[in-house]
C-alpha cells in the first residue's frame, strides 16, 4: 500500500509517495527535521500527524503481534 508524505516550506508543497510505512515514517521524520511545516503522513484513507502515525504503527504492530500469538496458540494443542 503506498503511502503520501507531503508538508510545505515557504509557499511551495512538497510530496512524496512511499512504498512502505517504514519509508513514510522516514522520510516525515526526515522532513520534520529540517522543520518544514505541516508534515502529515496519507495512507490513502486518513492523514496523519508524524506523532499519530508513529502511535498507529506501534498499536498495529502490537494487535499483528497479538493476532499471530493467537493463531499460534490455536494452531498448537496444548499438552494437558
Amino acid at each position: 500500500m503506498p503511502f503520501l508524505v507531503q508538508a510545505s516550506i515557504d509557499d511551495h508543497k512538497l510530496a512524496v509517495t512511499c512504498e512502505t510505512a517504514k519509508e513514510a515514517f522516514a522520510k516525515a521524520v526526515e522532513w520534520q527535521v529540517v522543520q518544514f511545516a505541516d508534515v502529515a503522513i496519507s495512507d490513502g484513507t486518513k492523514s496523519y500527524t508524524v506523532t499519530e502515525f508513529a502511535s498507529f504503527m506501534a498499536l498495529k504492530e502490537v494487535a499483528d503481534t497479538i493476532e499471530a500469538s493467537a493463531e499460534l496458540k490455536k494452531a498448537k494443542p496444548e499438552d494437558r
